[in-house]
């Protein structure tokens, strides 16, 4: 026999390290090659780190939640002798001068990797440039990948795929095997449990025994990335808000005529109405579709329009984006914004997908409350929040000249605005050029 250390391979342009945000094997489990052993992800997307060859596993590097620079051990596989790849040599490997090479990351405690010493006679861990290539898969959050446990029977699921170590695990944390979501196939391992809790543990499955008992949830993976985020956004960014009114009535009836003679086309929400007016008066404030590097001190307006869409998954917002939005009619908005929507909820969003974005738009449909305050999507310096559509009795102009009372829909329309690059004045007059061509949505067919 002899041992495989499986090294954290380089996965992406200027990345110096990854966080484990799932572990798909255990310490003894048997791996076969090609494999998923672990979650990883990086500032940008998860990627899957697969198994080059077949074995059983020796040790891991850290827990979930911990970061693994590149190029150090991740995985320690015990395989037999000939199934070492070129490059290594029979004999005693040094296990500290394995963890030497290993450069804990600045913004967390060390990696610690359980590297145990093979006997004499046992092959050595290769080195870096002689492993095989791993073969990754881009997602999102590991608690965002569809999987179903079993296929349906009469209406009842079939029986749960996990070994005995899972099984005991899941019923010393009282977590239902069936309301967990396998990361790969029907098979439920042990990064399942590990996401299911990180993702789940203030308001899933819970055995009785700890009803209304606090608990300790560990920040990790995209929940982590989001908080990062935010707090930077917030940190370094002096936002003021603005909020409108609009009356969207002749925008609503326009919107069900339009449903109603759709054909197959997708069934329009008001999304992509919102965009379609965004994109037609952003020519006149290029400050709001902009982004602003701070640490250079340049703003960078851009001719084009890349909506980020923030979309809520159950691991957490996450923002794709729509590029060139300012060439797409309403139908093909509605499209792209389901597409990008549900690549984010079962985890297939491209990483470049998820970047890019030079003004955000975050909608909470019905929930969306009498007004909001979001925050800004750094490095943007603009977000948009249309509110919910409620109905209100209004003055209106009556056929004598006069005024009369009417039912109309309303909607107040929220932005937040960098104030170190958007003046209030542009902000107001933006929101204001956007609620003319909701209010007149004709406009936005005829200009």
């Amino acid at each position: 026999m002899g041992r495989y250390t499986f090294r954290l391979p380089d996965i992406g342009e200027g990345i110096a390290e990854a966080e484990v945000v799932a572990w798909h094997v255990a310490v003894g489990d048997m791996v076969e090659e090609d494999s998923p052993l672990a979650d990883m992800m990086t500032d940008k997307a998860t990627v899957e780190m697969e198994s080059p060859v077949t074995g059983r596993v020796v040790s891991l590097a850290g827990e979930v939640g911990d970061k693994v620079a590149i190029g150090s051990p991740l995985v320690v596989l015990e395989v037999d002798a000939d199934a070492t790849e070129e490059g290594a040599h029979d004999g005693q490997p040094d296990a500290q001068a394995v963890m030497a090479e290993r450069e804990p990351p600045s913004t967390s405690k060390p990696v610690q990797a359980e590297l145990v010493e093979p006997k004499a006679g046992e092959a050595q861990p290769l080195p870096l440039s002689s492993q095989p290539t791993p073969k990754p898969v881009v997602k999102n959050s590991p608690s965002t990948r569809s999987g179903k446990i079993g296929e349906e029977k009469e209406g009842r699921t079939a029986k749960v795929l996990a070994s005995p170590a899972v099984r005991a695990r899941a019923a010393e944390l009282g977590i239902d095997l069936s309301h967990v979501r396998p990361a790969q196939g029907n098979h439920v391992r042990h990064g399942d449990l590990d996401a299911f809790q990180s993702y789940n543990g203030s308001g899933g499955y819970r055995p009785a025994a700890t009803k209304g008992q606090d608990q300790q949830i560990k920040v990790i993976g995209l929940r982590r990335k989001i908080a990062e985020n935010m707090a930077a956004s917030k940190r370094n960014i002096p936002h003021f808000s603005y909020v409108e009114e609009c009356d969207v009535t002749a925008l609503e009836e326009m919107r069900a005529q339009l449903n109603d003679n759709r054909g197959d086309k997708p069934k329009l929400t008001m999304l992509p109405l919102m965009i379609t007016a965004i994109c037609q008066a952003l020519p006149q404030f290029p400050m709001l579709n902009a982004r602003y590097d701070d640490e250079a001190g340049v703003v960078t307006r851009f001719g084009a329009a890349h909506l980020g869409i923030a979309v809520q998954t159950p691991g957490g917002l996450m923002v794709p984006v729509i590029r060139n939005a300012q060439d797409l009619n309403l139908w093909q908005l509605s499209a792209a914004i389901a597409r990008l929507a549900e690549a984010c909820r079962t985890g297939t969003a491209k990483a470049e997908e998820l970047s890019g974005s030079t003004l955000t738009i975050t909608s909470l449909g019905p929930l969306g409350g009498i007004a909001s305050t979001p925050v800004i999507n750094r490095p943007e310096v603009a977000i948009i929040g249309p509110n919910r559509i409620v109905e209100r009795p209004m003055f209106v102009p009556d056929e004598m000249g006069g005024e009369r009372i009417a039912k109309r829909k309303l909607m107040n329309v929220s932005i937040s605005c960098d104030h170190r690059v958007v003046d209030g004045w542009d902000a107001a007059s933006f929101v204001q050029a956007v609620r003319k061509l909701l209010e007149t949505p004709v406009l936005m067919l005829t200009i």
